[in-house]
């Protein structure tokens, strides 16, 4: 009896696993925007990074190697695969790398950044290509955005 329930859980987790998995269609998408708050001066920046390229906020490098979004017509999420660097251009300090992995949008404690002075974490991926559907100013690519009162 118990081995026969057992058995049965397991299928039903695994029939569970497959639905939730394909459930989402991801595209990719050209642009990350990324927001970083500075926890010194309490200020938050938000900027653009074209996939393949890298942004500098404060002290850290911020390569962008991948952005995915789900279509309109879907829940909303985005995803994108960071590489983050800490560069310090005092002395002989060598680069150190803090982050190399998947940030999603709709769960940023899932896989966070940890730095003492720094945070970072992934606002959506967007396709100009679609137009800005948030009509939100948007900064110059790898450039923060003024801040907004």
């Amino acid at each position: 009896m118990k081995r026969s329930f057992a058995i049965a859980a397991i299928c039903s987790t695994c029939a569970m696993i497959g639905t939730a998995s394909s459930a989402l269609d991801y595209r990719p998408a050209p642009v990350a925007q990324l927001q970083g708050l500075d926890k010194i001066t309490a200020r938050i920046s938000t900027f653009e990074v074209p996939v393949g390229q890298v942004a500098r906020f404060g002290t850290l490098e911020i390569r962008v190697d991948a952005c995915y979004r789900t279509p309109p017509e879907e829940l909303p999420e985005s995803a994108t695969f960071l590489d983050i660097a800490d560069i310090r251009e005092e002395g002989n300090t060598p680069r150190k790398d803090l982050f190399s992995g998947w940030m999603f949008a709709s769960s940023p404690g899932l896989s966070a950044l940890e730095h003492p002075v720094y945070d970072v974490w992934l606002k959506e991926c967007l396709d100009p290509a679609e137009g800005d559907a948030n009509g939100s100013e948007s900064a110059p690519q790898g450039q923060a955005a003024p801040e907004q009162p």
